[in-house]
């Protein structure tokens, strides 16, 4: 090599210097990592009887895909927002309690464990299970009761998403913001701030990931332990309004929290949210119509067909689109703040390469390529979401030690 080739490798930038990494490195990182994925929607289709032991041929979870790459999974206690009318909400919770309780964790006991603490989640790491969690996602589940509340994490529920596409009575939504039929509240009410005192003293996680701009600062003043975004991204990466903008990342950095990426393609890429939006409005009908079939295989033929149809005119994601937002976020947000909420199972469109857990190896590839160190990517894939969790654990201890300070809270 001559002597001015040789100078002009040390010029280039860091990043053109690409690490090569070896399969021995991912395989190390696979093994040893604790891999927490902190939103699926599996449980949609658990409650109404898949088996997760079988192929899923519709979605992105099934256990030989989770084993020997997922250390903790927790569970979308999902109660959509028309469970709201005739105050259904509740029960719709409870059986989706029970289909993690049963369907999963009963079902395949030599599999998943239920785990309710970090330790419960390190535990079955040493075991070589799965730990299962929950978090509901909807606060209209707890039908305004600090009562339910208390039932739901009684039952094993660890964190809640204060709301979900619908404003609910104690807080805004993102989802219907410019909607002028929904009464909204600016944020949080008295009563929404109860909410998330009492979830700091039960031990729960106050997730902001669904919610208005305005609630996710109420959440996050009111709150006196970490907060989460459990399948959020960067606003900034694409502008989809349920991501977060630079200035709630480093906010929720600086008072400890995670925020979790979501492989939904409008979440990741621009170029796809952009594109989208034309195309669903001219297929919406089409697929309310697929809906409303009667027949449960025509039904999903007819919803297949279309969604072939959208794939094929807009391209989906991709894993460098999954890369760049992780990126961002450590770069806004510190390598301390940042982990891994794939919505699997919730959203209709996932980046091919990164299709479920076993393909997990090729984004660990690709962050050592990006520079990221074995200990970074560990802390991204679970350490950081463990972090926080014993936060919450350890305040919850503190208040549940002065009582005096929630006893009227608790009374309600």
């Amino acid at each position: 090599m001559s002597q001015i080739a040789a100078l002009a490798l040390i010029a280039l930038p860091l990043t053109a210097q690409q690490h090569k990494v070896t399969q021995a490195e991912v395989d190390r990182i696979t093994r040893d990592a604790i891999l927490i994925d902190t939103h699926n929607d599996v449980t949609s289709l658990t409650v109404e009887g898949y088996d997760i032991a079988t192929p899923n041929k519709r979605g992105q979870t099934d256990l030989a895909r989770m084993k020997g790459f997922l250390g903790a999974e927790f569970f979308a206690v999902y109660v959509g927002a028309e469970y709201v009318n005739g105050n259904r909400s509740a029960n719709r919770a409870l059986q989706m309690i029970d289909t993690v309780r049963t369907d999963i964790v009963a079902a395949h006991p030599n599999d998943f464990v239920l785990a309710t603490t970090a330790e419960d989640i390190v535990r079955a790491h040493n075991e070589h299970k799965i730990a299962a969690l929950m978090g509901i996602e909807g606060g209209h589940a707890i039908e305004d009761s600090l009562r339910l509340l208390r039932d739901y994490y009684t039952l094993g529920v660890r964190y809640m998403t204060l709301t979900h596409f619908n404003t609910n009575n104690w807080a805004d939504s993102q989802g219907d913001v410019d909607n002028p039929k929904v009464t909204h509240h600016n944020g949080l009410t008295p009563f929404g701030k109860d909410v998330v005192r009492e979830m700091n003293r039960l031990g729960m996680m106050v997730d902001i990931s669904h919610t208005a701009d305005k609630t996710f600062w109420d959440a996050l003043e009111t709150s006196s332990a970490p907060i989460i975004a459990s399948h959020s991204g960067c606003r900034a990466v694409s502008s989809y309004t349920r991501n977060m903008t630079d200035e709630m990342i480093k906010a929720l950095a600086a008072k400890g929290g995670v925020v979790q990426i979501n492989f939904g393609c409008e979440f990741l890429s621009q170029r796809y949210f952009t594109d989208s939006k034309p195309l669903q409005a001219a297929l919406r009908e089409q697929y309310r119509a697929a809906m409303k079939i009667e027949d449960p295989t025509a039904r999903q033929a007819a919803i297949e067909k279309l969604r072939e149809e959208f794939t094929n005119k807009v391209p989906p994601a991709t894993l460098a689109d999954v890369v760049a937002q992780i990126d961002h976020a450590v770069k806004v947000g510190g390598i301390d703040h940042v982990g891994i909420g794939t919505d699997f199972d919730g959203v209709g469109c996932v980046p091919p390469e990164l299709s479920s857990y076993n393909k997990f190896p090729a984004l660990t590839r690709a962050l050592l390529e990006k520079g990221y160190t074995a200990e970074g990517i560990k802390k991204i894939y679970g350490g950081n979401l463990l972090r926080v969790m014993r936060a919450v654990e350890q305040r919850a201890r503190e208040l549940r030690s002065m009582p005096a300070i929630h006893s009227e809270i608790a009374k309600q």
